[in-house]
């Protein structure tokens, strides 16, 4: 099949991330987009500014009438988040309309263009985020897909140039639902491979040879970048790519002379001619491991050192991924989308490492039933880190309870010395209570829409 067939596209879920990512890059294409969300948010009253048209209501007759009269010229789009049981996706359905994932779509996209896949459990937003913006920044012709908003752009499209057979087409390869098998790059990415989404794969081995799997897909004479931790794991037996290994302080590529200043990074990078005086444009010891990676792909794109240097400063970070709210002497207030015990322990100890001597206070909320569950002493043990923690009950998703998993579970096992169980109807009015020096909001769910309150309460007792 061809996109070009398909005059008009319509999106069930168009306000998840990966979702509005390509309703974006379809309606600047100048086709007909249209889409079906659960609920209204922020993103999807951006979409809708953009001139794409969205109700929040399931039903037949919210069907635009281009879908209802063209279904030999339309394509849906659904995201794994739509129900079975949804009125729309049905009756389409069983009018044998051309029905597509997401990651299926994507997979059509990028195959006629030269595409830089990052991969990995955590870091692959940032990471793909800053290859983009290093791309940009060169004048490249580029298109980014991305998993997160930049702040930079604010938009999880990011573009460049014209759109030919020279594009570079930068993607977050996400291995939930092994999404990331569609892809068949040139140059790919895998920053991390932890056990995660047990709920797909079964086990931690099964998720290992998925990503083996997406490594074979790397066009022969492609490049493979992979952090050292992972590397024998992963790649011992791959033999048509270069291989590109990087680490914080081991590998091919590596960090030196890193220095702390006003909360952010400084750094020297080793593996090209030395490039010296990185400062980095976000701060988290994890994010100098992304920007590694980040200029090994731009490198291989033939972008020079110093316009990476210029572009690593340069980018500011994306929303949610260790994003500062109130950066002030008497409060700092970070908010991050760190929902692993990988992902947490890291976020934590980069901000214990830049406000030594601070309290640090977490509000965490878990995310899925069944990662609580899989993950419960990782969890436990990362979020001993907080001096002071909040812990709120488990968003769901996608997931039904599961008998005897809750937040509970978590909690007899942290050491911090005051852990506090909160919901969301309680936690403002314990937040209010406390000394605050160095806040942080952790987790995947709808955790973020206390950041604006929390935000207000802090300059209110702080700033005022």
């Amino acid at each position: 099949m061809k996109l070009e067939d398909y005059h008009n596209i319509y999106f069930l879920g168009i306000g998840g991330i990966g979702m509005s990512a390509l309703a974006r890059w379809f309606k600047k294409k100048g086709i007909n987009v249209s889409g079906y969300d659960r609920t209204s948010t922020s993103l999807t009253k951006e979409l809708q500014k953009e001139g794409i048209p969205i109700h929040y209501e399931d039903g037949i007759d919210k069907i635009p009438s281009v879908v209802k009269e063209g279904k030999e010229k339309t394509l849906v789009v659904f995201t794994p988040a739509i129900p079975q049981d949804h009125i729309e996706y049905n009756y389409l359905k069983d009018r044998d309309y051309t029905i597509m994932k997401r990651s299926e779509v994507l997979g059509l996209i990028t195959k006629g263009y030269k595409t830089v896949a990052v991969a990995g459990t955590h870091g692959k937003t940032t990471t793909s985020s800053m290859v983009a913006h290093i791309l940009k920044v060169a004048g490249k012709n580029m298109v980014g897909f991305l998993g997160g908003i930049t702040t930079n752009y604010n938009s999880n499209l990011v573009m460049h140039g014209q759109v030919d057979s020279n594009t570079l087409v930068v993607v977050e390869a996400d291995e939930f639902d092994r999404s990331f098998l569609r892809l068949f790059p040139q140059i790919a990415i895998v920053t991390s491979a932890d056990a995660d989404h047990l709920d797909i794969y079964g086990d931690h081995e099964t998720l290992l040879q998925s990503f083996r799997d997406f490594i074979k897909q790397i066009n022969t004479d492609g490049s493979l970048i992979i952090h050292e931790s992972i590397d024998e794991l992963l790649s011992a037996n791959i033999d048509h790519v270069k291989k590109s290994v990087y680490s914080m302080s081991r590998g091919q590529f590596f960090a030196s002379s890193i220095t702390a200043k006003g909360g952010f990074f400084e750094f020297d990078l080793q593996g090209f001619t030395k490039v010296e005086h990185i400062k980095l444009g976000v701060p988290g010891f994890h994010n100098i491991e992304n920007a590694i990676a980040a200029a090994v792909a731009a490198s291989l794109c033939k972008v020079p050192t110093h316009v990476i240097r210029e572009a690593l400063e340069s980018f500011t970070g994306v929303k949610r991924r260790f994003e500062y709210v109130i950066k002030s002497k008497r409060v700092v207030f970070v908010d991050d989308y760190a929902h692993h015990p990988t992902e947490i322990e890291a976020f934590l100890k980069s901000m214990k490492s830049l406000y030594p001597g601070r309290k640090l206070t977490v509000v965490f909320q878990p995310h899925l039933y069944s990662r609580t569950r899989d993950f419960a002493e990782g969890f436990s043990k990362s979020l001993s880190l907080a001096d002071e923690l909040f812990l709120m009950d488990i968003y769901p998703a996608r997931e039904l309870p599961i008998p005897g998993v809750n937040s509970d579970m978590l909690l007899k096992s942290i050491t911090s010395p005051v852990k506090v169980r909160c919901g969301k109807d309680d936690l403002m009015h314990k937040l209010n209570d406390i000394s605050a020096e160095v806040l942080v909001t952790v987790g995947a769910g709808d955790i973020d829409t206390f950041v604006e309150p929390i935000k207000e309460m802090l300059l209110k007792k702080y700033e005022a």
